[in-house]
Order: C-alpha cells, then sequence, then structure tokens
C-alpha cells in the first residue's frame, strides 16, 4: 500500500508540472500575441539576400525593431524579392525611408538595416495602390558603395592596363625608335648648320624691324593724309557755304530784275495804248476832213438841203 500511495503522489506531481508547463507556455504565447507589429514590404533588386532568412533582424541604427517574417520572388517586378519585415509598431517610419541588407563580414549572417526618412516627413502607414502593407525603398549600405567604387576602379585599372599594352606594343616600340632615331638625326642636322640657323634668324629679325620702320611710316603717312583730308573737308565746307550765298543773292537779284521789268512793261503798255488813242483821234479827224474835201462845194455853198449836219439823225 505504501509504495502504490508514492506512486500516486510521483504521478500527481508530474502532472502538476506538466500542467504548470502547460499554462506558462500558453501564458507566454498569449503575452507574445499582444505584440503590436507593423508590416513592410520591401523588394530587393539589386542586392543580395546570401545570409538573410526568416526571423533575420532589423536594425534601424544598430538597434533591433523587428524580424524578417517572410520572403518571395514578386511577380510585379522583374527580378525582384519581396521580403517582409515586422517592426514594432512603436517604432516610427517616415516616408523616404530606404533599406539595405547590413552583412557581418565574420559570420555571413546578413540583417536588414533601415535608413529612417526625414523627421518632419509623414509617417510610412498607407500601402500603395496594389500592395497589402507599406513599402520602404531599396537602398544601399556603404559597403555596397565602396564595393561598387572598388570595381569600377578595377575596370578603370583594366582599361588602362589594356591600353598601356596597346601603347607599349612592338609596333609602337619600333615606331618610338625611329622616331627618337629621326630627331636625334635632326638635332645633329641643326647643330652641324648652327651658323647658317643663326644668320637666319639675324635675317628674320632685321625683316622684322624693317617691318616695323615701314609700318610706322605708313601710320604717320596716314595720320598725315587724315588731317589734309580734314582740311580739304573744311575748304570744301566753306566753298559751299559761300556758294549757297552767291546763289541766294543771285536769286534775290533775279527777283528785283523780274519785278522791274514787269513794272517797265505795265508803262509801256499804259503810253502804247495812249498812243493808240491819239492815232485813232487822229485819223478820225483826218477821215472828216478827206470827206469835206472830197466835195468842195459843200465847202464853198455849204452843205445841201437834206444833207445831215455832224451829230444829226434822221427822225
Amino acid at each position: 500500500m505504501e509504495t502504490e500511495g508514492r506512486y500516486t503522489l510521483v504521478g500527481a506531481l508530474v502532472l502538476l508540472v506538466v500542467a504548470l508547463m502547460t499554462l506558462a507556455i500558453a501564458w507566454l504565447t498569449g503575452a507574445a500575441d499582444t505584440i503590436a507589429y507593423q508590416t513592410y514590404t520591401i523588394y530587393f533588386r539589386q542586392q543580395s539576400l546570401d545570409g538573410l532568412a526568416v526571423g533575420s533582424p532589423v536594425k534601424m541604427r544598430g538597434i533591433k525593431i523587428g524580424v524578417v517574417d517572410g520572403y518571395r520572388f514578386s511577380s510585379k517586378e522583374d527580378e525582384a524579392v519581396a521580403v517582409s519585415a515586422r517592426v514594432d509598431e512603436g517604432v516610427p517610419v517616415h516616408a523616404g525611408a530606404v533599406a539595405f541588407i547590413k552583412r557581418n563580414l565574420v559570420t555571413g549572417i546578413a540583417a536588414v538595416e533601415i535608413a529612417n526618412g526625414p523627421s518632419e516627413a509623414p509617417l510610412l502607414s498607407r500601402p500603395p495602390e496594389g500592395e497589402r502593407y507599406p513599402v520602404i525603398a531599396e537602398g544601399s549600405s556603404d559597403i555596397d558603395k565602396v564595393a561598387t567604387a572598388v570595381s569600377r576602379l578595377a575596370v578603370s585599372g583594366a582599361q588602362v592596363l589594356e591600353k598601356m599594352n596597346t601603347l607599349l606594343s612592338d609596333d609602337n616600340q619600333r615606331a618610338f625608335s625611329e622616331t627618337l632615331a629621326n630627331l636625334n638625326a635632326l638635332s645633329g642636322h641643326l647643330a652641324a648648320n648652327r651658323q647658317t640657323l643663326t644668320e637666319a634668324v639675324q635675317s628674320i629679325r632685321a625683316a622684322s624691324d624693317e617691318f616695323r620702320r615701314a609700318g610706322a611710316s605708313i601710320d604717320q603717312a596716314a595720320t598725315r593724309a587724315d588731317g589734309t583730308l580734314a582740311s580739304v573737308g573744311q575748304n570744301a565746307d566753306a566753298a559751299l557755304k559761300q556758294a549757297a550765298v552767291a546763289m541766294e543773292q543771285l536769286q534775290r537779284d533775279a527777283g528785283l530784275i523780274s519785278r522791274q521789268v514787269q513794272q517797265l512793261s505795265e508803262s509801256g503798255t499804259l503810253q502804247l495804248n495812249n498812243v493808240g488813242r491819239d492815232v485813232r483821234a487822229g485819223a478820225d479827224v483826218l477821215t472828216t476832213a478827206g470827206q469835206r474835201l472830197s466835195n468842195p462845194r459843200s465847202i464853198l455853198f455849204g452843205p445841201a438841203k437834206g444833207q445831215l449836219g455832224p451829230g444829226e439823225t434822221l427822225p
């Protein structure tokens, strides 16, 4: 009976421990479910996700703020991997935030690092059209920038080496050798004809001096010609002014002569009219005298009875 009692006690204790463990696990699970998270989607197109797994940390400024909830190949973006990041809801993620992969160089374990946007920017809370969660843009880390720069430097170095190899090819080396030989021969020829070159330089210098003096003479001649032309212009201007004055005087004299001729013409016409009247009066007297002389009887015995006298008319 005592043995059965001990077994019963041990069984009861085991059942109690199992029940307590079950309650603890249920409590912990419920407490974990009460933690609030905000899920974001990140599309990685250019960065490798080597070392990243579900549950990998999501950090901001080196502080863990969430975990990677999952990843999948995107059907909307070519060769892009959509990573779902579950971030503590108390962490403010602003618009303009970018995410990149940060990898431990020793262990190779990767994490998602979020560089937050400006503090004055609004919170990133609304998902774009066609998306379930808000989208954080892909960025680039300093290591990626250094790697890109090193890659570009390596490409540039390879190009430089290739150009150097082309420059130092056998054909170019022969061409350089020929060029150096030609330069050597040219320098020897110049050294042998140094006196001739010196005389040629002196001749060129003398010719340049002659050109300089000729230029100065031409400049002086141009200055004198300019002064002469200026004086000729002044004399021509004075002559034109005198001619204008003479023309005005001639015009005034012509007007005066015209008026005098007009007055003389009017006076001569009046005198001719008077002479004409006198001539007509004389002609009338001569006509009357001729009529009287044509009939001497009337002069001696007087006019006949029926003859009209001067100024008489028939009734």
